[in-house]
């Protein structure tokens, strides 16, 4: 289930969609206020405008920043815009700090000096935090989500240049670290608006939301969605401290529910004393040493004629195939082909029956 939805989320962030369809008026009125918008698509014209205006002539070759005003003039009137890909393309265009950070967000690389960087740049507020989200977005699709999380975590969700995407991928990390309260409440606000938000990221919030309201802390699943949290990890290099703690923890959970199954176990009523031990102990446990069971009966064994000849071990053909069938089902293909080879045996009198 997890790694279906994994995909899923991955997909989802790489792929546009449309919105789903617009609420009745009716449907409007049974819902509570949304605590966010989305917003417009020349919303950011006039701070963009005024940033590129605002670099200083040798940011870029000539003409290039009088071509990303037209251009993003260009595409913030279009009908369908991506809004965050098109501010990171403008201000890769002029800044070599985004330009670098673009080329490294594809790699492995740890991208905490490249993040500083640009903190100390002075960016516009709203440059400054559509970097960080899209490069949460970025490592999302790449699995890593630990290091996506801290990137959006604090990004104000009123003044995002795409808060759905931001809530979606933010939600992602959460729910793959088994943050389930914050799973929760980040799929709940990017749900007020269902019916605006594309629907790849409607359809996989539902899905989201009701895996990790089943998700129970310390069960067998939680504790093996962390060992897998603990594969990825390591498949991308990260054996710290946060990884090792996410270890330890999986150790004591795994004690936690052993003790608990063992308490049960104690706690079963006992069987009396012809319920057959079988040479257990009490509680069902193995006997510290072996012992004579103490039987009393006289030791004779009934002997019964099984037959002798060369017919020995033969099974009529419609039975032997029978049992191959069923050994097929229930056993691999190995065994089959062991017991067929011992039967082809006992036929060309390879295999020697049993002295009568």
């Amino acid at each position: 289930m997890i790694r279906l939805l994994l995909s899923a989320i991955v997909v989802a962030g790489a792929v546009g969609g449309a919105s789903t369809p617009a609420a009745t008026t009716e449907d409007a009125e049974l819902v509570r206020q949304p605590s966010w918008s989305i917003p417009a698509a020349d919303a950011f014209q006039g701070p963009v405008d005024a940033w590129l205006a605002g670099l200083p002539p040798d940011a870029a070759a000539p003409g290039t920043i009088d071509r990303l005003r037209d251009e993003w003039r260009k595409a913030t009137a279009a009908t369908r815009t991506d809004l965050l890909d098109t501010l990171i393309e403008t201000a890769a265009a002029v800044d070599a700090g985004v330009r670098d950070l673009r080329v490294r967000a594809g790699t492995t690389d740890d991208l905490a000096a490249s993040i500083a960087g640009l903190d100390r740049a002075g960016l516009p507020p709203f440059l400054h935090d559509a970097i960080r989200l899209w490069l949460g977005r970025e490592l999302v699709r790449q699995e890593r989500f630990d290091e996506a999380l801290p990137l959006l975590a604090n990004l104000d969700v009123e003044t995002s240049v795409d808060p759905a995407a931001l809530l979606f991928h933010r939600a992602a990390c959460q729910h793959w670290l088994l943050d389930a309260d914050g799973t929760l409440e980040s799929l709940d606000r990017l749900l007020e608006r269902e019916a605006e938000i594309p629907v790849r990221y409607a359809r996989l919030a539902r899905l989201l939301r009701s895996d990790a309201a089943a998700l129970e802390a310390d069960s067998l699943d939680h504790i093996a969605r962390r060992m897998r949290d603990v594969t990825r990890r390591l498949d991308h290099g990260r054996a710290d401290l946060d990884t090792r703690n996410v270890q330890k923890g999986v150790i004591a959970s795994l004690d936690k529910l052993i003790d608990d199954l063992e308490q049960q176990q104690q706690q079963q009523p006992q069987g009396g004393a012809g319920s057959g031990g079988g040479g257990l102990g009490p509680a069902g446990r193995p006997m510290d040493e072996s012992r004579g069971a103490g039987g009393r009966g006289a030791g004779d064994v009934q002997k019964r004629d099984i037959g002798s000849g060369d017919g020995w071990g033969n099974l009529p053909p419609h039975e032997r195939e029978q049992a191959l069938q069923q050994i097929g089902r229930e056993f691999p293909p190995h065994y089959r082909e062991a017991i067929e080879q011992y039967f082809k045996r006992l036929a060309t009198g390879a295999e020697d029956p049993p002295t009568p």
